[in-house]
Parts: structure tokens; sequence; C-alpha cells
């Protein structure tokens, strides 16, 4: 077990103790992760079923946007229609009611835990330049490091701006390009220079060098809080040059 399904809490037998005990057996694999600093994808999981909680509490339109994006608009559709007639059925509703009250405090508390690990973490990455930043910062290299680690890891971003009924977000495309060992001979500088020489169609790239402080897993926290980091820096760079 350990993970809940995007319909778990009308999947099944709709049962206190039942769905009690698939919660908490959730909840101890997020606290697993969570005491190792493993952010993602448990911690987007965890929003993404809390908000859908409150969303049946409230008696709310079940919103596709915020379901993930492996879930299909008629699978979805189909899951909407189930909330639905579960809403309607009051004696089943009141059975929802006791597990979204035992529930959503517990998904709180480790979201909060979550938040503290993320924040503990995106205050202790750098942001620098590599030369000459171009005024336009689209798109360009990543460099990403952990501190006292020669390892850095090289990805050509691109960054994307999406739209939904909430508003506009920014969101960063990376491809991974290669894994390199720093060394006297061997400088950001100079790599950015043969980067340039490989790929004609980045002539003048933006290129930044993102490094962690503090040591953390590098796929589940380091590399998507760094991606949160770095949008934010590109958002308030462009911010102050226009202002």
């Amino acid at each position: 077990m350990g993970k809940l399904t995007q319909n778990w809490l009308t999947d099944g037998l709709i049962d206190f103790e039942y769905k009690k005990y698939i919660l908490l057996d959730y909840l101890q694999q997020v606290s697993k992760s969570f005491s190792k600093q493993e952010l993602y994808p448990t911690f987007s999981d965890l929003i993404f079923h809390y908000n859908n909680l409150k969303q049946v509490k409230e008696g709310k339109e079940l919103l596709y946007q915020n379901f993930p994006k492996e879930i299909s608009k008629e699978d979805f559709q189909r899951l909407k229609l189930s909330y639905r007639q579960i809403v309607e059925d009051d004696e089943t509703m009141t059975e929802l009611t006791e597990i979204i009250h035992f529930a959503l405090p517990k998904f709180e508390h480790l979201l909060e835990n979550g938040k503290e690990i993320y924040e503990s973490i995106a205050e202790k990455i750098d942001v620098e330049p590599i030369g000459i930043i171009p005024l336009v910062k689209d798109e360009g290299y990543l460099f990403v490091q952990q501190h006292l680690f020669p390892e850095f890891f090289i990805y050509q971003y691109q960054l994307s701006i999406f739209s939904n009924s909430s508003g506009k977000y920014r969101g960063l495309n990376l491809t991974f390009l290669e894994k390199m060992r720093k060394n006297v001979g061997q400088t950001y500088e100079n790599v950015k220079l043969r980067l340039i020489k490989e790929n004609s169609g980045l002539p003048n790239p933006a290129t930044f060098l993102l490094v962690s402080k503090i040591p953390c897993p590098f796929e589940e926290t380091l590399l998507p809080v760094s991606k949160r980091v770095f949008i934010r820096h590109l958002a308030s760079s462009t911010q102050s040059y226009s202002n």
C-alpha cells in the first residue's frame, strides 16, 4: 500500500475504520519520506489529496486543473459523477464526513512539515550568473550543484507561461545534458563557452549556477526545489528590470 489512489475516498467500501487504515498507512509513508527530506512527488501528491478533501467537505465542484496530469478528462468526468452521487446520499455522506474530519488535521500537520522542509532548503540555494546575462532570459543553461560536491549537473532550460481559470503561471522545462566535475581546468565559464560552440541555436545563452548550501536528496528534493527557486529568481529579476 503506501499511496492513495486519486479516488481513494469513494473507491471501494466507504467505512470509517477501513478508510482510516488506508489513510494512516499513506500518511506513515509520507512521514518517512519527509524524515529523509524527500519532498517530491510526495509533497505535491499530499497537496492534491488535501485540496480534494476540502472540495468534498465544502460541497464544491471538483476542478479538473487540480488533478494530476495523468488523469484524462473522461476519467475525471466519471470521478466527478461518482462524487456527486455520494454527496447526494445522506447516509454515505455522513460516513464520509467523519472520514474527512479525521483526515484533514492530519493532512494539515504534514503539509506544514513539508512546507518547513521546502523553505529550509529553498533559502539555502544560491543563484549565481555565469558570465554576461542577456536581457532575454527565457532559455539558456542551468548548472545545479550541492555544496562541497565537485560534481554539477548541466541542464538546458526553457521558461514557459501557461494559464488556467486561476491565472497565469510560469513553468520551467529542463533537459538534462550531462554531469561534470569542477576542477582548475574545468570552470563554469569554460563549460559555458563549450556549450555555446556546440549549440549554435543559443549563441548568447543566459547561464546560471544554483548551489545548495546543505545536502539533500537530488532528484526528490534539490532539483524540484531549485526549479521553483530559479523561476522566482527570473520573475524578480525581470520585474526589477521593468521597474
